[in-house]
């Protein structure tokens, strides 16, 4: 059910984007990278969190950290992560799954920065075998999201 939920607000939002199914698992951010052949930073991870009473998504580059105090500065305070029965409920999408598309109920997106040094990235598309591959900013706008800096900033290149 969640795929389909994602296909049909993919179908309302951005028709042009189509849904990548793969046989294998690409239920982690390794298993993605792999599975898609990109770059670990490339897979779009969706980070389902408490702030307060409040739950939100957060969707950062898949070797982003988070910054603990970048996140309280974004949001006003100490986040933590919902447990996998929690964002199933909230989301409608299953853990290795839980991506911005076709949620459950209205829950606050935001995007990190950190996703704008690509052209393209793969979140999640409702279910641990799917993906789309979709520009940051084409992502956001579909979904609403504000931009936040909450990602520990990226190590110098070797």
């Amino acid at each position: 059910m969640s795929l389909e939920t994602v296909r049909a607000f993919l179908a309302d939002k951005a028709p042009e984007l189509t849904v990548v199914e793969l046989s294998e698992s690409t239920a982690t951010v390794a298993l993605a990278a792999q599975a898609h052949g990109v770059e670990p930073g490339r897979i779009a991870k969706t980070l389902s969190l408490r702030v307060g009473e409040r739950a939100v998504l957060v969707v950062a580059r898949g070797d982003a950290r988070l910054s603990n105090p970048k996140v309280k500065a974004a949001f006003g305070g100490k986040a933590t992560m919902l447990s996998a029965d929690e964002a199933v409920a909230l989301t409608g999408h299953p853990a290795g799954g839980v991506c911005p598309f076709g949620l459950a109920t209205p829950i606050p997106v935001y995007w990190d920065v950190s996703l704008r040094a690509f052209d393209e990235v793969l979140p999640a598309a409702g279910d641990i075998h799917a993906a789309v591959r979709i520009a940051p900013e084409r992502m956001a706008e579909i979904t609403g999201a504000e931009w936040v800096d909450v990602c520990q900033d990226p190590p110098p290149a070797a």
